[in-house]
């Protein structure tokens, strides 16, 4: 059962991580338009903790989505055609790489506005509870986030109700190119949780297996009523806020440090599995991702005529 569970983990970080490769590599061909904010070196958040959800449960994501929502079990070929603006995509090109939501799969949608999922997931939770259906949200959000009033406002009505939701922060350190330890007095950001009377967790987000373990507890304690929790994931992204951001706000010597713990490594490190299992699992989601792009690539762009479908104006 650990060795299949370690397989798991390992496939769906190391597909995130490819996809971000193309992305980047799309991106600086010229062809991919918007930004792009990758996810590389965070993805042990994402696996660990969408692993402990069932179907039908739902997630919230960000403008860094693109690992929760292949952990999710998104479609690699439509996820690949919405970044590069195409008819095929999930938002039929309209959305790009920060508005992809795939509803099917229980994803709320990515997100551009920081905090902006935050709302969105709690009612999600509220609806769930209101229901009676067993169902539980995950939103994921930034360190930058939780000095946002959605992430009070948010935390707060789920608190007072009880809601079947887990708030996960993945504190990377930088919002943006602000060091999150500068605009903070208390830097455990799980400690907030205290001022709304719930659970509040921190962990070494590059550890999948405890990420894992982590959110499956919150998550079960969720679905039975125990209300939410608040888990904060400390992990680091390799790359700039953005692939244009060459983040040289950030010391080389810490970069490299958090490069040492590569949640990729830790399978391998663990005796969990061998040099050929990793190499077989990276042959498979190798020849994945390269038919998500060819895909992609080979989708027609959405018909002009389609400009001002799916637009809703108040």
């Amino acid at each position: 059962m650990q060795k299949e569970r370690a397989k798991e983990f390992f496939s769906t970080m190391y597909r995130i991580r490819r996809f971000e490769h193309e992305t980047l590599e799309f991106y600086k061909k010229g062809i991919m338009p918007g930004l792009a904010h990758l996810y590389i070196g965070q993805e042990a958040v994402a696996a660990g903790v969408c692993a402990a959800l069932k179907e039908g449960d739902y997630i919230g994501s960000t403008h860094r989505g693109h690992g929760h929502l292949i952990a999710r079990g998104a479609d690699l070929k439509r996820m690949m055609a919405e970044l590069l603006g195409k008819s095929t995509g999930y938002s039929k090109g309209k959305g790009g790489s920060m508005h992809i939501m795939a509803m099917d799969m229980g994803i709320l949608g990515a997100n551009g506005i920081v905090g902006g999922e935050l709302p969105i997931a709690v009612g999600a939770a509220y609806a769930s509870k209101y229901k009676g259906t067993g169902q539980v949200t995950v939103a994921f959000f930034g360190d930058g986030a939780t000095n946002a009033g959605t992430f009070h406002e948010s935390i707060n009505m789920a608190a007072a109700w009880d809601l079947p939701i887990i708030f996960v922060v993945e504190n990377n350190l930088y919002g943006i190119t602000v060091d999150i330890r500068r605009v903070v007095k208390e830097q455990q950001l799980s400690k907030r949780a205290a001022g709304y009377g719930i659970e509040g967790i921190t962990i070494d987000g590059n550890d999948v297996h405890l990420v894992h373990e982590t959110a499956k507890r919150c998550i079960e304690k969720a679905r039975n009523g125990g209300g939410p929790t608040l888990i904060e994931c400390l992990t680091y992204r390799w790359y700039g806020h953005h692939v244009g951001d060459p983040g040289e706000y950030r010391p080389p010597a810490e970069i490299e440090e958090w490069k040492k713990r590569d949640p990729l490594l830790s399978p391998e490190q663990k005796g969990l599995l061998t040099e050929e299992e990793i190499s077989t699992i990276k042959a498979e989601v190798d020849a994945e991702i390269a038919s998500a792009c060819r895909f992609a690539e080979e989708s027609p762009y959405a018909d002009i005529s389609e400009a001002y479908t799916d637009v809703f104006v108040s």
